[in-house]
């Protein structure tokens, strides 16, 4: 059994290596489930590199999501052997085989596409869940998000579009536009400094009361400055490496409210029953096709170093899998 592991925070591609790793006994209650796929996310490149808000105790396996097989369970358990099933959030997901709980693991659909499942324990539900927990925007009205070509955006939009809900995209860069209203996007625009201007524009005033932000700094200031007085703004990550900030103009006069959303958190505290909904919900429109990830490229876990590489790369079409174990 092996598992790809860092004992020191740097380059994710120098300071990964695969060691061998027994992952011991089972306790009453536990499974072993081998893994058959599980995505690289920026959280993980991240928590490599050190800078993660979060960071686990050395040495440590990275890798948080992904999809696996029930090879063992000791003990009364809700699954058998052979079932295939969802690995539990932060698990240390890239290794050949794990031990978890058998109560934390939720079962994956019959028939489903095994890639397009690793995916969906993260930004899916994180998607969803910003999309609605805070406020509930009906069809017909505006949400706004910035960082809208990550895998987060890329779903939100999917969500939104299945729901009715318009979606205003700020991306950083040009030439997205066409990409992203395949997907269902109503308006694209660039970030910058007259974003609240030209958001007024796209939607001929209309209200815009949910704002999701990933960038922090200064795109948290421009995306609070575009919603409407009332608003609620939730940050989920800060891809500027700078703490959110918000203008008085909006938190002060216009009563702009600034949330923040982890999965994790939501994940510890919701009920088993909520999230196997969740789930089943996600992964009933992911086997219909009208959820989906693209899929860059996939690599055995042996070439961990190469598929951290990648995934690194501007450019990419998708996201990078490893897959430990053949399915």
């Amino acid at each position: 059994m092996k598992a790809a592991q860092f004992a020191a925070f740097g380059a994710p591609t120098e300071v990964i290596q695969v060691v061998d790793k027994d992952p011991g006994p089972l306790a009453p209650g536990e499974a072993l489930i081998e893994v058959l796929a599980t995505p690289i996310n920026p959280s993980d490149t991240a928590t490599l590199t050190g800078i993660y808000g979060i960071l686990p105790k050395l040495p440590a396996v990275p890798g948080n999501e992904g999809v696996g097989r029930v090879v063992r369970v000791e003990g009364t358990a809700p699954v058998k052997p052979g079932d295939i099933v969802f690995l539990p959030m932060g698990s240390g997901t890239w290794r050949t085989h794990l031990k978890a709980k058998a109560q934390r693991l939720l079962p994956v659909p019959p028939g489903a596409d095994l890639l397009q499942m690793a995916m969906l324990s993260i930004n899916p539900p994180t998607a969803e869940l910003m999309l609605h927990e805070f406020v509930q925007p009906k069809s017909g009205e505006w949400v706004i998000q910035n960082a809208a070509n990550s895998a987060v955006g890329r779903y939100l939009i999917s969500l939104a579009k299945l729901e009715g809900i318009k979606t205003i995209n700020v991306v950083r860069r040009a030439g997205l536009a066409d990409e992203l209203k395949a997907l269902g996007a109503d308006v694209v625009l660039e970030d910058g400094d007259d974003l609240d201007q030209r958001v007024r524009e796209a939607t001929g005033g209309a209200p815009v009361k949910l704002g999701i932000d990933a960038v922090g700094g200064s795109g948290t200031l421009r995306l609070a400055d575009a919603i409407s007085e009332g608003g609620t703004v939730v940050n989920y990550g800060i891809m500027s490496g700078k703490a959110p900030l918000i203008s008085p103009a909006a938190l002060i006069f216009r009563n702009v409210t600034l949330r923040g959303f982890w999965l994790a958190l939501w994940m510890r505290t919701a009920p088993r029953e909520a999230q196997a909904a969740l789930m089943a919900k996600l992964a009933k429109q992911v086997a219909e096709g009208t959820l989906r990830a693209a899929v860059d490229a996939t690599f055995p876990l042996e070439n961990v170093r190469e598929a951290l590489a990648r995934s690194l790369e501007g450019g990419r079409d998708g996201k990078v899998l490893l897959t430990p174990v053949k399915a």
